[in-house]
């Protein structure tokens, strides 16, 4: 319409690409959501990540990571908390854990499960040497009130810390932080195993433990899932595996270039990817490997 309007002058050439754009946007994302039909992809999502060993240089690469999760969080409107940091021991971050509500999060995000592959010329050597530093990123479906999921308490053990925010902060004097021991048996091999939880966001130490348990029940929900998906699902032949322990993502910096080793999705503007701009990657992920993704 937009065309027609054009030939007969009511409309102007820009006004048309404007209209063209705003047209593929849309189909886009229609395109994506399409993508996202799995139970679990319209829940929020508990993101980890954690420093590899090397580390200054790996810890300043998770803090990097941290800042371009959040980037990207703050330009979907998401909400963010964090809800356990550990500060490297001389610059950057050791562990952080960030609860993301919103409509979609979980589904968009679990493409960034795996490995990250940081390599450039590292600003703590002397030498100048370029390094190769990897950090960790898991990413579970946060649960909300209508999933029940069946927590044996006596199954539960409790230690407490002083805890610290982000930069170093102090957020109380006394032992607010919670760390939460869950002992379960894995229903498929009869073998006992250990979930263990970390939470710090309150002041209260009863919120850090109300918090704590609901981060349990995500994992325990993402491990309920993924049993039945296995159980389920066959992958096509001569698709490749995705599953944590892999490295996903390359992020070279000297040769600007970020590569996904799944997709072969690739960009050279390094800045805007680690600005939040990893839309592109989320796409050709979802548009691979849709619902048999997870």
């Amino acid at each position: 319409m937009a065309f027609d309007f054009n030939k007969e002058g009511i409309t102007t050439e820009e006004e048309v690409d404007e209209a063209y754009q705003k047209a593929v946007a849309q189909i886009e994302k229609l395109e994506l959501k399409n993508m996202l039909c799995l139970e679990e992809d319209h829940l929020g999502a508990v993101l980890k990540i954690n420093a590899g060993a090397g580390g200054t240089e790996a810890q300043d690469w998770a803090e990097m990571l941290y800042r371009m999760y959040s980037r990207w969080c703050e330009s979907k409107g998401y909400k963010v908390n964090v809800t356990n940091w550990l500060d490297g021991d001389d610059a950057g971050i050791k562990t952080v854990t960030l609860q993301v509500e919103g409509e979609y999060a979980y589904g968009y995000l679990k493409s960034e499960n795996g490995v990250h592959r940081l390599v450039r010329v590292s600003p703590f050597n002397a030498q100048g040497k370029r390094m190769t530093s990897f950090s960790s990123v898991f990413v579970v479906p946060l649960v909300d009130d209508t999933i029940e999921i069946e927590v044996n308490p006596g199954d539960i053990t409790w230690d407490t810390f002083r805890s610290s925010g982000a930069g170093g902060q102090n957020v109380n004097k006394v032992e607010t932080g919670v760390r939460l021991h869950y002992q379960y048996k894995d229903p498929d091999t009869g073998e006992s195993k250990e979930i263990v939880i970390e939470n710090t966001e309150s002041r209260s130490q009863f919120g850090n433990k109300d918090n704590a348990i609901r981060l349990l029940k995500s994992q325990l929900y993402e491990l309920e899932i993924e049993r039945r998906r296995k159980a389920s699902v066959q992958i096509e032949a001569g698709k490749k595996k995705i599953e944590w322990g892999s490295q996903i993502r390359s992020y070279v910096f000297d040769d600007r270039r970020v590569k996904d080793h799944r997709t072969d999705y690739q960009t050279s503007n390094v800045g805007a990817v680690m600005d939040g701009d990893i839309d592109g990657f989320i796409k050709a992920y979802l548009m691979e490997f849709g619902s048999k993704s997870g």
